[in-house]
């Protein structure tokens, strides 16, 4: 499609393996029964499943156990991290090969600016093509990809013509292609955003259209001017090939759900002594101090404060607080960590004792 080579920006989302997909490369056995991939305890969580799966309602996130009622035949597999990564690391390879604009979300997820290449006579859609083809050819993993002028549209389109396929956006077409979208498909509009945009009556990208931005603005904050400019198509973000970490967080997922006054010092002292090793690889200042609780009813629950260091007592009283909220429920996992701030770190601070913190 020619139209492309007329666009100033030219980006992919491309949407690669799952787990279960390279499972069923592995074992061709389980190509035609439903399986998952995660732990397969009592307690386990489910990481991905396959589409045969996903048609008895079984879900990334989900417990084993839920997976189980939903579907009895499920085969749940245990993770091969390492296989994934090494799997992952070819297919960037291939993307290396058109550009080096590469935006990685996950293992198997990834923008691509292919604005300068020059192979295909500058055609995306062909690129495209071509990088899908090579994925299959060199992995045997089929991958689905969004072609479009900029990062949302090109995600979003991604989604459409899955698990292997492609869908294209050109120019004239994103306003038509907009209108048609749930605004759930928005970046940063989840169940919460939804039931207040469905207070006014809102459940499409085009039912946003008669308001202004001093309106939207007025209404949701910042996230207002954001619903502006997506319905039309508007997405200024440049495709980073350089993503730094905003946060480091470690956490634990408990073999039996706890109480609340089961939180205590010695179990802190472990989670922080893991999260100091990643802390030391970062050498970043700290601004944040977060924490998080998840609740045996698989409910998450997260709060922060301003802070300069790991201090076990403060992340004591914020869980403490977030348990109080919710007196009913037992805890499942608890997690601590920080966000970062612009000035140098001081080490004194980031390496202190843990009973000094």
């Amino acid at each position: 499609m020619g139209i492309f080579l007329f666009v100033t920006l030219l980006t992919f989302f491309t949407r690669g393996f799952s787990d279960a997909a390279v499972e069923m490369r592995e074992n061709p056995a389980l190509k035609n029964i439903p399986i998952a991939v995660g732990g397969d305890s009592e307690r386990g969580v489910l990481c991905t499943s396959n589409y045969l799966a996903r048609q008895y309602g079984v879900r990334a996130a989900m417990s084993s156990r839920k997976a189980k009622l939903l579907c009895p035949e499920l085969q749940i597999i245990p993770m091969q991290m390492a296989l994934y990564k090494s799997i992952s690391n070819q297919i960037r390879d291939i993307f290396r090969q058109y550009t080096d604009l590469i935006e990685p979300l996950s293992l198997d997820e990834a923008y691509l600016d292919v604005t300068n290449c020059t192979l295909f006579g500058g055609s995306a859609t062909l690129i495209a093509q071509d990088i899908l083809n090579k994925i299959y050819l060199e992995t045997g993993l089929t991958a689905s990809a969004g072609v479009s002028v900029n990062k949302f549209i090109a995600k979003v389109a991604s989604d459409f013509n899955k698990p292997n396929g492609m869908c294209v956006v050109p120019p004239n077409k994103i306003i038509e292609f907009v209108q048609q979208l749930p605004v759930k498909a928005i970046p940063g509009v989840g169940k919460v955003m939804q039931k207040k945009l469905n207070q006014y009556g809102i459940q499409f990208c085009a039912d946003l259209e008669r308001f202004s931005i001093k309106e939207l603005e007025q209404k949701f904050g910042k996230m207002g001017i954001s619903l502006f400019n997506r319905i039309r198509g508007v997405d200024d973000r440049p495709v980073c090939n350089h993503r730094e970490s905003k946060t480091t967080s470690v956490e634990t997922t408990f073999d039996q759900d706890i109480k609340v006054e089961q939180i205590n010092t010695e179990l802190l002292n472990k989670l922080t002594q893991r999260l100091y090793q990643r802390l030391e690889k970062e050498n970043k200042p700290i601004a944040k101090l977060q924490v998080k609780l998840k609740f045996d009813d698989f409910i998450s629950k997260t709060k922060e404060t301003q802070h300069t260091c790991v201090n076990i007592d403060l992340c004591h009283e914020m869980l403490i607080e977030i348990a109080k909220q919710r007196p009913v429920n037992k805890i499942r996992l608890i997690g601590i960590g920080v966000g970062y701030g612009k000035e140098p770190i001081q080490q004194l601070q980031l390496f202190a004792q843990p009973n000094g913190l």
